[in-house]
């Protein structure tokens, strides 16, 4: 590994750590000797990367600092590239637009000689999907998540009932198949999928739910089958 690229990987595993990080942590991460990752740190230092912390301690990275523009590696374009197209086999138009943004906003800052690589890469994705649900904006159900806000929808189950339900959103599932809303079912008193394309309505409601990670938790749990 470059030593340029190492650095780049210092600053990246201090961003997304959760707590200090040990030069023996980062040294197992970076597949190098300790003393490269005290090297390195004080390079970094002196080059007025906010990293604090001392040997044998920890070392974090003080939030707000942001990195200049990334160059990346023929494999991080390639994964770029194949990620983005198999956004649009969600059926989440927002997303698939926000795929086509990123998409546009990478390759204006790469150089020539890698533009063609993300533009026209030779990876394909199939480009059958999900459907596009019709009666959902699938945009508003992630905002929701966001905001812990309960939804009333209208539900066709797979043999036609239908239903009137009070969720709270937690999780969305893209398959291939199908995009599913993972929740709390007021009407069942319990965590149940549904498919967003069975939704022909659906209403963003005031009213907040309280989850604090601990109902993604339980749900993960349990693993239940759609509706």
């Amino acid at each position: 590994m470059r030593r340029s690229d190492r650095l780049f990987d210092i600053i990246q595993l201090l961003r997304t750590a959760r707590g200090p990080m040990t030069a023996a942590v980062l040294a197992a991460e970076l597949e190098v000797n300790v003393r490269t990752v005290y090297r390195d740190v004080a390079t970094l230092q002196s080059r007025r990367v906010p990293i604090e912390g001392a040997a044998g301690i920890g070392y974090v990275l003080r939030r707000g600092f942001d990195l200049p523009p990334l160059m990346f590696t023929a494999d991080e374009i390639e994964a770029i590239a194949v990620g983005a197209r198999m956004v649009g086999r969600t059926g989440d138009e927002s997303l698939r637009r926000a795929a086509g943004s990123v998409l546009s906003k990478v390759t204006a800052v790469l150089p020539d000689r890698l533009r063609t690589q993300l533009a026209d890469p030779p990876l394909f994705v199939s480009a059958s999907g999900a459907p596009v649900p019709e009666g959902v904006d699938l945009s508003e159900v992630r905002q929701a998540i966001r905001d812990e806000r309960k939804l009333r929808i209208a539900y066709t189950d797979g043999i036609g009932v239908q239903t009137q339900r009070v969720i709270w959103p937690i999780a969305m599932a893209y398959y291939v198949q199908a995009t599913l809303i993972a929740g709390w079912c007021e009407l069942r008193s319990g965590y149940r999928h549904f498919r967003a394309d069975r939704i022909t309505s659906l209403t963003v409601l005031d009213e907040h739910y309280q989850s604090d990670g601990r109902l993604v938790a339980e749900w993960m749990k349990l693993q239940q089958p759609a509706e």
